[in-house]
C-alpha cells in the first residue's frame, strides 16, 4: 500500500563539482542540488536541474547514521551502538544540518533528516548518487501533512555535553521526548538531570539514565514499542484520526526481518511505504482497544506507516 504523493520537503543534495558532472546527477534522479554561492550562476546554465545557493561552513555537520558493533566486556557480547543525529535535531529544531556521506549510507542520511523532520544538506560520492537519487524520489512519494510530534515526556536541555548525551540514549531507545525550558503539567513525565529524582551522578552513565527514565515512564504508558531489533529507531507524528509512524533502520547494509511495533490507541485501517520494497504488507495487525500492533516483515532503511481511524 503506498502512500498517495504529494510535495513534501527533502534534504538537500549538497554538490561542489563543475556542471560538467549534471549527467552524472539525472542519472541518479537527482534534478535539485545545493552548490555554492560562486558556482550558482555556471549551474544556472544547465537545463533540468534547480539550483540553490548553500554553505556547510554555516551549518552544523553532523555524523554519518550507522551502526558499530561493540565487544561487551562484561557480557561478551556485541552490542550495537547506534550512531543517530535525532537528538541533535531536538537540541536545534530550527537549525541548518550538513552530512558528508558516502556511498550508500547518503541514502541512510537523507532518511534519518527526512524522517525527523530536519533541515539537512547531504554531501555525497560518486557511489552514493543513485542510493541519495532513489531515498530522495522515495521521500517525494510521501503524503505532505501537516502533523505534530508524539511526546511522552519533557527533557530540559541546559546545553550540556552531559544533556547531549543522556538525549542521544533516550533517542537510541525510542524515548519519545521534546526539550522543555520548565516541568509541563501536561506531559507524562519531565526530566531534569541535576533534580533530586535524576542527580548529576547518575546522568554520567548515560544509557543507565535512558533505562531510569523508561522505568519512570513505564513501557505501558509509551505511545511506541519495538520489538525484535536493536538497530531500528522510531518517531511518531499525529495529525486528527491519524498517526504516522516513522522506522529508520540503522544497520542500513543489512535489512531486519520480523520487526514487532506497538503504537497506543486504537487504529482500523493502516497505509504503508517502505523504501526498496513497494509491495510490503504488514502481517498479524492487531488493532487492540487501546493499543495497535502489527509486524513490518522485514526493514531495508527506512519506512513510513501511516494507522488512521
Amino acid at each position: 500500500m503506498i502512500l498517495l504523493a504529494i510535495a513534501a520537503a527533502l534534504p538537500g543534495v549538497f554538490w561542489d563539482a563543475p556542471p560538467d558532472t549534471a549527467a552524472a546527477l539525472r542519472e541518479a534522479g537527482i534534478r535539485r542540488i545545493v552548490v555554492p554561492a560562486e558556482q550558482v550562476a555556471a549551474w544556472k546554465q544547465v537545463e533540468g536541474i534547480a539550483v540553490a545557493a548553500g554553505d556547510p561552513r554555516q551549518a552544523v555537520k553532523v555524523r554519518t547514521p550507522a551502526v558499530n558493533y561493540r565487544f561487551d566486556q562484561a557480557s561478551a557480547s556485541r552490542v550495537p551502538w547506534i550512531d543517530s543525529n535525532g537528538w541533535r535535531f531536538l537540541r536545534q529544531p530550527d537549525g541548518r544540518f550538513f552530512y558528508d556521506s558516502g556511498g550508500a549510507a547518503a541514502a541512510l542520511a537523507a532518511a534519518e533528516a527526512f524522517a525527523w523532520g530536519a533541515n539537512a544538506m547531504v554531501k555525497t560520492d560518486a557511489a552514493g548518487l543513485k542510493p541519495l537519487g532513489d531515498m530522495l524520489a522515495f521521500a517525494a512519494g510521501i503524503e505532505s501533512a501537516a502533523m505534530q510530534p508524539v511526546v511522552d515526556f519533557g527533557f530540559v536541555d541546559d546545553g550540556s555535553a552531559t544533556a547531549g548525551e543522556v538525549m542521544n540514549l533516550l533517542v537510541r531507545h525510542t524515548l519519545l521526548f521534546r526539550v522543555v525550558k520548565a516541568p509541563d503539567p501536561k506531559l507524562k513525565l519531565t526530566v531534569q538531570l541535576g533534580s533530586r529524582k535524576y542527580p548529576l551522578e547518575a546522568a554520567k552513565n548515560p544509557g543507565a539514565m535512558a533505562q531510569m527514565v523508561r522505568a519512570d515512564l513505564t513501557d505501558e504508558r509509551r505511545s511506541l514499542r519495538i520489538y525484535g531489533s536493536a538497530v531500528v529507531v522510531g518517531r511518531v507524528e499525529s495529525a486528527p484520526g491519524r498517526v504516522r509512524v516513522h522506522l529508520v533502520n540503522y544497520d542500513g547494509g543489512r535489512k531486519v526481518n520480523g520487526l514487532r511495533v506497538r503504537v497506543a490507541g486504537r487504529y482500523a485501517n493502516y497505509r504503508l511505504a517502505a523504501a526498496g520494497n513497494p509491495d510490503l504488507a504488514l502481517m498479524d495487525y492487531d488493532a487492540q482497544p487501546d493499543a495497535t500492533e502489527f509486524t513490518l516483515p522485514e526493514l531495508k532503511t527506512y519506512a513510513v506507516i501511516d494507522l488512521l481511524k
